[in-house]
């Protein structure tokens, strides 16, 4: 009978052969899931003289967008547009705004270009046609809404050619600090950083760990740059960052304002000619308030300062935002506004148990999980009332379902996401 010394030293040899076999093997699965981020243009671009969208005469097409023009008929008076370009921008609130579109689409019976295998279009490389589940040349979507690096050309040719173009912005310092926190334990040079306020000390001298090179460094550093398609490095000095800012501007048909996320809803309501209902929403994927400190002044100025274009980009779109407030009218606006959030406060005490979002822990049904950052529990979601009047009852849920699981009951293949969910839980990571 060996001795028990001998056992343990066994033991301990085959644990490490299996977690080293077991690395590999989700370094491999990683390593396909993920595409490299260093690409300068999609490499599965379309090839030229592929056939784009052409809807047929029998495909409803929605009226000619209406550009900078926020005093567009009442949506009692036009048609509702059906054909959507969502550019979903990272920790804006997008996740909100991607479940209105969700129902709108659902209730229309609308069809989505949505990507294959996972709830993105193979972030952060870009975006290319190919990336769409069951894609063949030619085809035309009504929405698009999912995560992506963007790629106008290759965006375009898959919506009808009066396709509605919007995406949202935030407030570049409280960006960063939120991705920071979300993102941060998946960007390596982070890793280095020590003390219980990380961020702090980041900002101290970002310079000294940053590594434009290093994985996933593209989530702290000019992220809305980088989401649009643009090279989130640029000189601030460069003539190029102007000239990004007013192609965005040319593209987008409206660009949405995190902080003002209500009156923004507004006017893109009547940009649409939606009904209220359409619009209402909760607040999704959500952190909670005590999870971080917020930035103080001299670390919100440094966080805007590293994140420069960015900052130039949302100074643009707050001063376009806030003349087409005027041009909507500030009275009319402070009305629709107030009334949006007396139906929304209808719709948390008809669907809400409790009325508000809840920890992770609290969440009593699976289906209500939302997805975590790695190594925390952050992310709030909500119970859903059990007894809802059959009238609220499907609205209620398709209004609390988060992200992923929504994906799921609109029969998107999400193989590679549910695999590493189980990783995950598997890990308790």
């Amino acid at each position: 009978m060996p001795p028990p010394q001998k056992k343990r030293w066994e033991s301990m040899a085959k644990g490490l052969v299996l977690g080293a076999l077991f690395t590999s093997f989700l370094l491999l699965l990683y390593s396909y899931a993920v595409p490299p981020l260093h690409a300068s243009l999609p490499s599965t671009r379309t090839p030229e003289g592929t056939p784009s969208c052409s809807p047929g005469e029998s495909e409803t097409a929605a009226s000619p967008a209406n550009g900078s023009s926020s005093s567009s008929p009442s949506p009692g008076g036009c048609q509702p547009r059906r054909d959507i370009v969502f550019m979903k921008t990272h920790k804006t609130a997008s996740s909100t705004l991607l479940n209105i579109l969700f129902r709108f689409g659902q209730k229309h019976g609308l069809r989505f270009a949505f990507p294959s295998g996972r709830n993105d279009f193979d972030y952060p490389a870009f975006f290319a046609r190919s990336l769409v589940q069951d894609y063949r040349p030619g085809a035309c979507f009504n929405i698009i809404c999912n995560h992506m690096r963007f790629h106008y050309d290759e965006v375009r040719g898959l919506v009808p050619p009066n396709a509605t173009f919007i995406t949202v912005l935030r407030d570049p310092a409280r960006l960063f600090e939120s991705s920071f926190h979300y993102f941060g334990s998946v960007v390596p040079f982070t890793w280095k950083l020590s003390g219980r306020d990380k961020l702090a000390a980041f900002l101290q001298d970002p310079e000294r760990y940053y590594d434009p090179r290093g994985y996933n460094a593209h989530y702290l550093r000019n992220l809305l740059f980088f989401d649009l398609g643009y090279d989130s490095g640029l000189d601030p000095r460069s003539p190029q960052v102007q000239a990004h800012i007013l192609e965005v501007e040319r593209r987008f048909h409206l660009v949405l304002l995190q902080e003002y996320f209500d009156e923004s809803l507004v006017l893109l309501r009547h940009l649409l000619c939606w009904e209220l209902e359409d619009v209402l929403y909760f607040k999704l994927n959500a952190r909670r308030a005590s999870a971080v400190p917020r930035l103080s002044g001299e670390l919100y100025r440094r966080a805007t300062a590293w994140n420069v274009l960015d900052a130039r980009l949302y100074r643009h779109f707050n001063a376009s935002f806030w003349r087409k407030v005027e041009a909507f009218g500030r009275e009319r606006m402070a009305r629709e506004v107030a009334a949006l959030r007396r139906a929304n406060a209808r719709m948390r005490r008809i669907c809400i148990d409790g009325g508000r979002a809840v920890d992770a822990a609290a969440i009593q049904d699976a289906a209500m999980q939302p997805w975590q950052p790695l190594g925390a529990k952050s992310i709030l979601g909500y119970n859903l009332k059990k007894s809802i009047g059959q009238r609220h009852a499907q609205l209620c849920r398709r209004m609390l379902t988060p992200e992923i699981q929504y994906l799921m009951d609109l029969g998107v293949n999400l193989w590679v996401t549910k695999l590493w969910k189980f990783v995950r839980d598997f890990l308790q990571w």
